[in-house]
């Protein structure tokens, strides 16, 4: 079943809610997910302490570097999706997740620091790529914590930037939305949110929903038909 990773060598790129948006929407179409808090943060461990955590959704703790492949391909085996949230920084641990998946997301902010990190993410699956001498691993940057009315000139230009290198962009981008930040106040899902205490929550949802739509469409054939049938609920 296909294995989704976020990776990013820098904290506070949107990693941990990124990965938490993607599958809880997707658990909400009622395919199973294994969700693997490998951050020694621990910020998915938190959100699922508190109530709400979906029936189809399993948020798996506590991994070891020696230990993360063998967490990731038996998680694999129970669910029809599995992602991995990593910790902020490059470690073997990284290395090894990135080694398994079908595809590596690196969620970053639209500035040049940000940027210049998100390409150390991507060097990384490249390289990981040759040591395993194996297929390609599919990446892409995500960009987060957008405007959804403005886009400024230097997101437009880092964009246009990573497109003429040939580094994939996920089309949806996830804005900066007091209902994302909400999730892990109050936990559950998007959907589940007090529309009277938390501001824009349907708009919220459509990010999420195009987002999580945009990453199914994203993974490779063989992955896809692994979980052909949470994949249409999906899409």
């Amino acid at each position: 079943m296909p294995t989704i990773v976020f990776a990013s060598p820098k904290g506070g790129a949107g990693k941990s809610t990124s990965a938490v948006i993607l599958a809880t929407e997707i658990a909400a179409r009622g395919a199973t997910v294994t969700l693997i808090d490998a951050d020694p943060n621990r910020p998915i461990s938190r959100w699922a302490s508190l109530p709400g955590v979906p029936e189809t959704l399993t948020v798996v703790a506590d991994v070891t570097e020696e230990g993360i492949i063998d967490v990731i391909e038996d998680a694999a085996r129970r669910s029809a999706f599995v992602i991995v949230d990593l910790e902020g920084t490059a470690s073997m641990m990284v290395g090894y997740a990135v080694s398994t998946a079908d595809l590596v997301i690196v969620p970053t902010q639209g500035s040049t620091l940000d940027a210049a990190e998100a390409v150390r993410a991507i060097r990384l699956v490249r390289n990981m790529e040759k040591a395993t001498r194996g297929a390609s691993i599919p990446s892409a940057i995500l960009f987060t914590r957008t405007s959804a009315a403005i886009r400024p000139r230097s997101l437009t230009a880092i964009a246009a930037e990573f497109a003429e290198h040939g580094v994939p962009v996920i089309a949806t981008q996830m804005h900066e939305r007091e209902a994302f930040r909400a999730v892990f106040a109050y936990g559950g899902s998007l959907a589940d949110l007090d529309r009277s205490q938390v501001s824009n929550v349907d708009a919220a949802l459509r990010n999420a929903r195009a987002f999580a739509a945009e990453v199914v469409g994203m993974l490779p054939a063989a992955a896809a038909a692994d979980a052909a049938a949470p994949a249409r609920k999906v899409a």
